[in-house]
């Protein structure tokens, strides 16, 4: 199993486009990369094409809602430095995200 994407979250995450429309979604999981400060929160997420999509608000170079692959996300290796789930996270509306 990924580091990222536990047997649990994958399980309460909705699927891709659930919460479209939803003016204050619920963010259930955060990812985040010490080495930069980019900050993932994902709303949604599912199985497509042998990855997992996840959809979200992200905080990097701009700071907008996109998708984003387990893939993309578990290749980051900066001299060691990964990007790392925040296992203390509680999901909560977008609205109550610190930013």
């Amino acid at each position: 199993m990924s580091r990222l994407l536990t047997e649990e979250l994958k399980q309460v995450l909705p699927k891709l486009r659930a919460q479209d429309g939803v003016k204050d979604p619920t963010v259930h999981a955060a990812f985040f990369f010490a080495a930069s400060g980019w900050i993932w929160f994902v709303t949604e997420g599912e199985e497509v094409e042998g990855d997992f999509l996840f959809f979200g608000y992200v905080i990097g170079f701009e700071s907008e809602w996109g998708y984003f692959g387990l893939h993309e996300l578990e290749e980051v290796d900066a001299n060691g430095l990964r990007i790392e789930r925040d296992f203390s996270f509680e999901p909560m509306p977008f609205s109550k995200c610190r930013i």
